[in-house]
């Protein structure tokens, strides 16, 4: 099941990406992968499950990081035994994308790293899809010249927001056109596009009630895959709380973006 989830990726079927924003635990992990697993097949979706092992990039030292590599590959190799399902990981070092690409099956370029080049390289080095998100301070022209550092093919760009003032974010819909000139997958990611960096008191709040909408109005713009973060309980999840769509409202999500694009047709 992985390699078709590649394989149609790689052929130009629309996708989505979603998972909880960390894999807080397995039974967490075995929940979302299972839920949305079954919309993807009801939906005929290639279905990629993401979570971060690690989040290095924490406003405060106090914000919950992850279950590390060691626990967090465990978790990730698991869920994609049990469900079939293609895995996407967060990579922030060098020294992580080797042991991150024995599990993943496309390794993503955390948006604050998009310029770090050794890791762009090292990560398509692997042969395996790399996601770039695009930086928050970034053109999207800019991206080209990213993406080229790759090498391949294998690589796809994601639109998650650019900075406008102090903690917060606007979507420039333009640029989801203008990185697709590139001849790259180009994804749309409906939660972090509506974070408020550091606008909770230290750590990141959001606007969760738009994501529908904006997603509704990305894949009207004419996107290649959706990137969605989900948690059963947002209010309860240990790291970014204030912005992931709840796992009961990803169906309404997904009919909604689906429906936008079956009228484009």
């Amino acid at each position: 099941m992985v390699n078709d989830t590649l394989k149609r990726i790689e052929n130009g079927e629309f996708f989505l990406i979603a998972g909880p924003c960390v894999a807080e635990s397995e039974q967490l992990c075995d929940e979302v992968a299972s839920n949305v697993g079954t919309l993807a097949k009801k939906y005929h979706l290639p279905y990629v499950f993401k979570a971060s092992y690690r989040k290095a990039n924490r406003l405060s030292g106090t914000s919950y990081a992850g279950p590390g590599a060691e626990q967090g590959l465990e978790i990730l190799s698991r869920v994609k035994e049990k469900h079939g399902v293609a895995i996407l990981t967060d990579v922030h070092e060098t020294v992580e994308v080797e042991p991150a690409a024995q599990v993943a099956d496309i390794l993503q370029i955390p948006a604050f790293l998009c310029r770090q080049t050794d890791l762009v390289v090292r990560a398509a080095a692997t042969g395996k899809w790399v996601n770039i998100k695009k930086g928050q301070f970034l053109a999207p022209e800019d991206m080209a010249s990213v993406a080229a550092k790759a090498g391949s093919r294998r690589v796809m760009l994601t639109e998650r927001g650019t900075t406008f003032g102090y903690r917060n974010l606007v979507v420039d819909f333009r640029s989801l056109l203008i990185m697709k000139q590139t001849g790259l997958p180009v994804v749309f990611d409906a939660t972090h596009s509506l974070q408020l960096p550091g606008a909770g008191g230290g750590v990141s709040s959001g606007q969760p009630h738009y994501i529908i909408p904006m997603a509704r109005a990305a894949a009207a713009v004419g996107i290649d895959g959706l990137f969605v973060e989900t948690h059963p309980e947002p209010s309860k999840a240990l790291s970014d709380a204030g912005a992931m769509l709840p796992l009961s409202k990803m169906e309404e999500l997904l009919e909604a973006v689906l429906a936008i694009r079956r009228a484009l047709k």
